[in-house]
């Protein structure tokens, strides 16, 4: 049953006076001017009420608990890694890649270049000891973990590329620290400095020795220098609240039972020995009774293989062997596994990794529904992470004078267009999935483009070497007299070529 803090619905006037000659009779005049069985607060629904309040009123007060049970879980469970674990393997994967779009393919590849240098441990990362897909790796991993995470912006370091990240902990913001700021019309709530309208002004971030000791200061980072990543679920939420809040009682519930039943299949598999004496031992004045010679004591023993153990004469041995088994272990596992998984958007087959179950039709429509999820929060990553880093990647490059392009500030938003190639994933039959594809492209359903992007691959790239091997192909059959087999090169692979060497001419 739910608990929570709100009273349930007022009695009438009427209700009041009848509830002194009949309590039942005035819950039941209640109950009538509900229109919803749900809103009853009879029968099942007794005790249950709920919280009242806008997001923060609500999440300020659990945050930090709700956080910290997470990342004990996150330390001490593999149940809960295994949710972390799928949505690192499956959003970030092998990492994003950017696809410049400024119109001049040559400053296109300078960019992607830029980009590539930058993403280096030693340039992307303050500390030096990150790459740009271990960042990614850590950001997702926290997002489902803290709720988010926070980098703060270091125009200048030390790095080849002037712009590095500093990354920092949801805990780092200073939650305690308040004050108004009425003249500004700022509010700062849970270290975070809003207008009227709940926009971010600046983050409020304690400052901490590098083993992580408070020194007692906050510092005050506008807002422009700070990429603050979580999720919003409500439209007055201001901070972070993580997703796996809603798990936390069904992982430690799955945890207490598979704990339990570890215990119990020790249990059933020991083996316990008892002595049976034949004569009685000798009551003593003020103590227990005692054997009658010092020699006829047994001390605490083990049984182990091979043991030779001598009794006392007329002592017998008796062994207790366990019964039972715990038969219904598999299925209450996968019940825990199904809940938890469905409670954070995925299958069971995704965070369980149990195909046992599964047929291509259903592991197909899984790994779709699956794929949604991940896809969400990619998009998410676009826009509220990536395409930030992108332009400051960018004006960095421009600014240090590594990209050259004189009217840039004039035209800064035809430079940074672009597009991300994000990382894909495996067919789960690769024949039905190639004939789907061909037939999706020759029906005019679906592009090139389109099916490269589902495999985390860029199309022009695939045509280029496409082309290359193909060309080189040719040259090598005319060097060695090689006459190509009927079906070695096709109308349509020609047309691939032409089409591939047409663009690099252009």
């Amino acid at each position: 049953m739910r608990h929570s803090t709100e009273i349930r619905a007022p009695m009438t006037l009427w209700e009041r006076f009848l509830s002194i000659f009949s309590k039942r009779a005035a819950e039941n005049h209640m109950m009538a001017r509900y229109g919803y069985d749900g809103a009853s607060p009879q029968r099942r629904h007794e005790g249950w009420v709920s919280v009242g309040g806008n997001a923060e009123q609500i999440n300020s007060a659990s945050r930090e608990i709700i956080r910290r049970k997470v990342r004990d879980l996150e330390r001490n469970s593999d149940i809960a890694n295994s949710v972390i674990g799928a949505y690192t393997r499956n959003v970030v994967g092998s990492g994003f890649l950017p696809q410049a779009d400024t119109g001049d393919e040559e400053l296109n590849a300078q960019i992607e270049v830029l980009f590539d240098e930058w993403q280096k441990p030693a340039n992307c990362d303050i500390t030096g000891s990150q790459s740009f897909l271990e960042i990614c790796n850590m950001l997702v991993r926290r997002m489902v973990v803290d709720g988010g995470m926070i980098f703060v912006k270091v125009r200048g370091g030390d790095g080849n590329i002037p712009f590095q990240l500093q990354a920092r902990e949801v805990s780092d913001l200073d939650g305690d620290y308040w004050n108004s700021y009425a003249s500004r019309g700022a509010t700062i709530i849970g270290g975070v400095e809003v207008n009227a309208y709940g926009k971010p002004l600046a983050y409020h971030i304690k400052q901490l020795s590098p083993d992580g000791w408070d020194l007692g200061s906050t510092k005050r980072m506008p807002a422009s220098d700070v990429i603050a990543v979580w999720q919003k679920t409500m439209p007055s939420q201001i901070r972070e609240m993580p997703p796996m809040a809603v798990a936390v009682s069904r992982v430690a519930d799955a945890e207490d039972f598979m704990n339990t039943v570890s215990i119990k299949e020790k249990i059933l598999a020991s083996l316990a020995v008892f002595i049976k004496r034949q004569e009685p031992l000798t009551p003593t004045m003020g103590r227990a009774p005692t054997a009658q010679k010092e020699t006829d004591r047994y001390g605490r023993m083990r049984v182990s293989p091979g043991m030779v153990q001598e009794l006392l004469p007329g002592d017998d041995v008796q062994a207790v062997i366990p019964n039972g088994q715990a038969t219904n272990t598999r299925e209450m596992a996968s019940i825990y596994n199904r809940l938890l998984s469905a409670g954070q958007g995925l299958s069971y087959e995704a965070v369980s990794r149990d195909m046992s179950q599964v047929n291509y039709s259903s592991a197909r429509q899984g790994l779709l529904e699956d794929q949604k999820t991940y896809q969400r929060m990619q998009r998410f990553l676009i826009d509220h992470f990536l395409d930030v880093l992108y332009e400051e990647i960018v004006v960095a490059g421009v600014t240090s004078g590594k990209l050259a392009i004189p009217d840039f500030w004039a035209n800064k938003a035809q430079y940074l267009k672009h597009t991300w190639t994000l990382p894909g994933w495996s067919w789960i039959d690769p024949v039905k999935e190639v004939n789907a594809n061909k037939i999706a492209m020759e029906s005019g359903q679906t592009t090139l483009a389109s099916v490269c992007a589902s495999r985390g691959e860029d199309w022009q790239d695939v045509l280029r070497q496409r082309a290359k091997e193909m060309a080189l192909q040719q040259e090598l059959y005319a060097e060695y007299g090689v006459i190509p087999e009927k079906g070695d090169e096709t109308d349509e692979e020609t047309t691939v070529l032409d089409e591939a060497n047409s663009e690099e001419q252009e």
